[in-house]
């Protein structure tokens, strides 16, 4: 492209507005392993060198200055061939970019956080009525490293992005070395002995998880609607968005995920899930975990694979609860799903 420089300029631009607005809405420790991590990208350090010290506390500095100076400003269209193009419409942004082997992501994530990002196509293929674009090198991102999104009838799945994810896992993990699912995936995938070649394994092996995540996530958009996007578009608190979201991503992985790493005895990616299943995700679905301990201390796959095909039903039906009470009343939908996030034990939990 002749004007490529630009419209990574652009992308870049439009990402700087993005963090500018919503980068401090994190806590303090996301925020600057966020930050570290996206210092790391922008100077092209290596994975396995630690950002200098002397030179990152200026850096955070320098770039919260400039979000100063973007927070008012509205995100830009992107140049590409000659038009100007809504930086919210990756479909027609890719229509153009993709013979030039680029892709283009844009979204509104959690909390309406809009993400960007610009890379380099690897490859394409096709699944379940999916197109899934899986990127290598990415040109211009925002903060935020989401290895995969599903968007339009597409997944985009970003490797480097999913690469340093899991480096950074493996970094909080080796300060302590605590006992449990995290330590028994980087078992599984050696590194012990190897780190380097373990990290290649697990990222390939994790791409493919996290796209049988958001395959989950497309079959659980067939059966809820596009009014679960409406409802979640609707919420203007946290929590009850965190709820939705939850509900829906253990009704993708049972669905999806789960039963696809046991058919494929994907036992590391399997250690690896459960290593990254925390949060309210975890606190909902307590039959999981003790499945999984199970599975771990007795080899009763099939006990784990009941409490899966039980979450199918389960979390499809607290989905469709949850999109029963919005209808009702859409305006007070909010607090009623605060008030289950605050009966304890909540109703929903499985």
């Amino acid at each position: 492209m002749h004007n490529f420089h630009e419209l990574v300029e652009t992308v870049q631009r439009n990402c700087h507005i993005a963090d500018a607005n919503h980068a401090r809405n994190m806590t303090m420790c996301t925020y600057l392993l966020e930050m570290r991590e996206f210092f790391r990208w922008e100077n092209e350090l290596p994975l396995s060198q630690q950002p200098p010290r002397a030179e990152i506390g200026p850096w955070i500095v320098a770039r919260e200055s400039l979000w100063e100076t973007l927070e008012e400003d509205d995100f830009a269209a992107l140049p590409v061939k000659g038009h100007a193009i809504d930086p919210f419409e990756s479909r027609a942004v890719n229509l153009e970019l993709l013979p030039e082997g680029l892709v283009y992501g844009a979204g509104i994530g959690r909390y309406r956080k809009p993400h960007f990002f610009l890379g380099e196509l690897m490859r394409k293929e096709e699944r379940e009525g999916l197109t899934i674009y899986v990127t290598g090198c990415e040109y211009a991102r925002d903060l935020s490293t989401l290895p995969a999104a599903y968007q339009d009838g597409a997944i985009f799945l970003r490797t480097d992005a999913l690469k340093r994810a899991l480096w950074e896992k493996v970094e909080l993990w080796g300060q302590k070395k605590p006992e449990g699912a995290m330590k028994k995936a980087l078992q599984c995938y050696g590194f012990e002995h190897d780190p380097e070649t373990a990290l290649l394994r697990m990222t390939e092996a994790e791409s493919e998880a996290v796209i049988l995540h958001e395959v989950g996530e497309a079959r659980a958009d067939k059966l809820l609607g596009q009014e679960w996007k409406k409802m979640i578009a609707s919420f203007t608190h946290r929590h009850p968005e965190l709820l939705a979201r939850s509900v829906r991503d253990n009704l993708a992985d049972c669905l999806s995920t789960l039963p696809a790493l046991i058919e494929n005895e994907a036992w590391c990616s399997l250690h690896y899930y459960m290593a990254e299943f925390d949060g309210l995700r975890q606190a909902l679905f307590p039959k999981l975990i003790d499945s999984y301990k199970n599975w771990c201390d007795h080899g009763r796959v099939d006990v784990l694979i009941q409490s899966i095909e039980e979450g199918q039903r389960h979390w499809l039906k607290q989905a469709e609860r949850l999109l029963e009470t919005y209808r009702e009343n859409p305006k007070s939908a909010q607090s009623q799903f605060q008030e289950l996030l605050t009966t304890n034990p909540c109703p929903l939990t499985l």
